[in-house]
């Protein structure tokens, strides 16, 4: 008999082990030979790699557990780019070519298809904002410089537009995981305040994704550079080598300092600097100054990107990229980015971007 109730239970327990969530990914990719498939999700600095499989004959398996639903790159190994997607414990198919893999398709996993449902939100918009673009740069190329300035309202107010679907989503879907996604994708246009409120609305299941407690952390970071905090002082070389800190640039005759953030290679800090520079033009003999801090690869770039643009304010670097100390001092995950800073060194502006920063440093210095 007490064999008979210890067979039971053996083949209960193995039973209940064999009903334990798990994925299985099944993959058709036609126009393979017999490459690797790579599964793998992004961290800071790169991705780490899941797992990875050989496609036979067109098709490859993958079966893993993962801890919940969660955005992964599957990549085939020495080609660029790859297919991304949230995956979940069911059974996943993708389809797609060789040679286009992040075209693919997905199907099976409810996270992905709540995402894409999400993205059709926004479909409408990014189509006008496409044509918007195409425009704007057309402009520029005509120099028709009227029809630039009345298609940057455009762009500006489109972005509105989706900002506010997106914060619609946001409070609508407290515990989606895809929440914190869509947080991180707006993440650099908050302040602390607002990110807190967010951060705090989401459902307590959501804590363990790790996108959240990055941003957590990211949270306490930018409290300490929000409006109303005092600016941490740092210290870089100039392009001769000379060592310039922050806290020298502010006081004295300089009313109103932007530390502005950028780099050569960036295309928005690029597309952003003419509106720095009428600002400075215009308000730099009224106490306004610029604080540039350059997150270029090579001395050679940085030099070039400040000849080309015509910036002739001070600008210092440690040339390593993303390796960059006030970068992170500041909370800095995507250039441009620029902190508005008053002669008594607190912080009264954060990324002003366009028109914007014209007018808000119009407003303190009439307000002097």
């Amino acid at each position: 008999m007490k064999k008979t109730i210890i067979l039971l239970l053996v083949v209960a327990v193995a039973a209940a082990c064999a009903r334990e969530p798990k994925f299985t990914l099944t993959g058709t990719i036609d126009g393979a030979g017999n490459e690797t498939v790579v599964l793998q999700k992004r961290i800071p600095g790169g991705y780490q790699v899941l797992d990875s499989a050989t496609i036979e004959n067109g098709t490859f398996k993958i079966e893993g557990v993962i801890d919940y639903p969660q955005m992964v790159n599957l990549a085939i190994r020495g080609k660029r780019g790859g297919l991304n997607f949230f995956i979940e414990n069911s059974d996943i198919a993708v389809h797609g070519h060789a040679d286009s893999l992040y075209m693919g398709s997905v199907s099976g996993s409810a996270t992905q298809a709540e995402y894409d449902s999400y993205k059709a939100l926004l479909d409408e918009t990014n189509a006008e904002m496409t044509k918007l673009y195409d425009s704007y740069r057309q402009a520029r190329t005509d120099g028709n410089n009227e029809l630039v300035a009345s298609l940057e309202k455009e762009i500006e107010a489109l972005d509105e537009k989706q900002m506010n679907i997106k914060k619609e989503f946001l409070a609508n879907n407290t515990s989606s995981f895809i929440a914190p996604a869509v947080l991180s994708e707006i993440s650099y246009y908050l302040e602390a305040d607002e990110m807190e409120g967010i951060l705090n609305s989401f459902d307590t299941t959501l804590n363990q994704v790790q996108t959240v407690i990055t941003l957590k952390e990211r949270l306490v970071q930018l409290k300490a550079v929000a409006i109303g905090q005092k600016a941490p002082d740092f210290t870089l070389n100039d392009p001769d080598g000379n060592p310039i800190s922050l806290s020298s640039k502010i006081g004295g005759d300089t009313k109103l300092l932007l530390l502005d953030f950028w780099a050569s290679w960036c295309g928005p800090c690029r597309a952003e600097n003419p509106f720095v520079v009428k600002t400075w033009t215009e308000y730099n003999k009224k106490g306004f100054d610029v604080f540039g801090v350059s997150l270029d690869r090579s001395r050679e770039d940085w030099l070039k990107g400040i000849q080309d643009d015509k910036l002739t304010w001070t600008h210092v670097s440690e040339v390593k990229y993303w390796d960059c100390a006030p970068a992170k001092l500041y909370a800095v995950s995507a250039i441009p980015s620029n902190f508005l800073i008053d002669e008594n060194g607190i912080i009264v502006g954060h990324n002003l971007r366009g028109d914007a920063l014209a007018e808000k440093v119009k407003e303190i210095l009439d307000a002097r």
